[in-house]
């Protein structure tokens, strides 16, 4: 899974660029259906991805598991497992694990071992790391098995929710893990074209952290000094690729550092010096503090987003819009995507259209009826 990408890359540089295709569907209503839609919208984007990688993350998809942190791991050998499970084993109780279902398909080779462990964590965990929450113990064992263990991966990690991805067109990796199996009331999808990084298993997107779950169209040419900057806070990039930065900072901001959505965007995305000047004081003296406070948070480049958590889903451009995002509802479903051919799919007639604006997020939540 993990030592020689060269073919893939080789592969990848013969191919035309299309740019990545990222979408999502949110129920507010929390009422849960198959994956097949989200399925047909990231197909209708086909040409947007190059086969080197895709994936799907559903939301609500483990209703009888609901208070266990959901583990997706892909694993190189019986070594690596073995290694693995041994890690696991001194600081989680494991309830279920079992291979990740998956359907044979002629496209998709050179597959890891998929597992995935239901777990609640020890008590012995609770008081080694008794100066830190539980999410930030589970942080701290995503990043340590994914840099120390030799051959595994943590790809998901979250509660009642999980990551499905692999290298392959999207639609046929969404066939390979049978997604249209699952019911969730979020879903977010992602079909690669990768251009700086190597196509691989663990590159693919979703990238996910707890019940963070993100998926990128574009470059973030400040990777480096982001990547930097998160290690300072016990963050640490093994992936090989730039989005990691992405959801690794947006866990660092909503998560341990309480900022609200759009606090956290602007901190993401600011905007320039001279625009900050011409706001409204109180405005004005935020957007100041945020960019000072961040600034080796600040992501350069073009981008667009979609953040999936458990209470809803983001969709977020970079400052200056370099990178396509559309958005539309009906009822109590909203709908974002690279293209909008891609929403009208699976909604033919939304009751309204529009295209994201320059750092300013797209936020549709779950209504609190529907929060647990």
């Amino acid at each position: 899974m993990l030592p020689d990408h060269s073919k893939e890359f080789a592969l990848s540089r013969g191919r035309d660029s299309a740019a990545c295709a990222i979408a999502g569907i949110l129920d507010q209503t929390g009422r849960r259906t198959d994956g097949g839609r989200i399925m047909r919208m990231i197909a209708n984007m086909h040409d947007r991805s190059n086969g080197l990688g895709g994936g799907f993350a559903g939301y609500g998809i483990y209703p009888e598991h609901k208070d266990l942190y959901a583990f997706h791991v892909m694993l190189d050998n019986a070594a690596a497992r073995e290694a693995f499970e041994e890690f696991l084993r001194r600081y989680y109780q494991v309830e279920t694990e079992e291979l990740i279902p998956t359907a044979p398909l002629s496209q998709i080779r050179n597959r890891p071992i998929l597992r995935r462990y239901f777990v609640s964590l020890r008590q012995r965990a609770r008081e080694e790391f008794y100066e830190l929450t539980e999410q930030d113990v589970v942080v701290r064992h995503v990043m340590q098995v994914n840099a120390g263990i030799k051959g595994a991966v943590i790809f998901s990690s979250g509660k009642n929710m999980g990551i499905f991805k692999g290298v392959g067109y999207p639609e046929d990796i969404g066939r390979f893990f049978r997604v249209e199996e699952y019911q969730a009331y979020l879903w977010i999808t992602h079909g690669r074209f990768p251009t700086n990084t190597t196509g691989w298993w663990g590159g693919a997107h979703p990238f996910g952290l707890l019940d963070w779950a993100v998926v990128h169209n574009g470059e973030i040419s400040s990777y480096g000094i982001n990547r930097r900057y998160l290690a300072n806070f016990g963050y640490h990039c093994t992936m090989h690729t730039d989005t990691e930065v992405i959801t690794y900072l947006f866990d660092m901001l909503l998560r341990k550092h309480g900022l609200g959505i759009e606090e956290a965007c602007l901190a993401l995305a600011p905007p320039f010096w001279d625009d900050i000047e011409r706001m409204e004081p109180a405005r004005r003296e935020l957007a100041r503090a945020l960019r000072i406070t961040y600034a080796g948070a600040l992501l350069n480049g073009p981008f667009s987003v979609v953040l999936g958590h458990s209470r809803g889903m983001i969709g977020f451009n970079d400052r200056i819009k370099l990178r396509p995002m559309y958005a539309a509802r009906k009822g109590e479903e909203v709908f974002i995507a690279s293209e909008e051919a891609a929403i009208r799919e699976v909604c033919p007639q939304p009751e309204s259209v529009w295209q994201a604006e320059g750092g300013k997020p797209i936020i549709a939540s779950l209504r609190e009826s529907a929060i647990a």
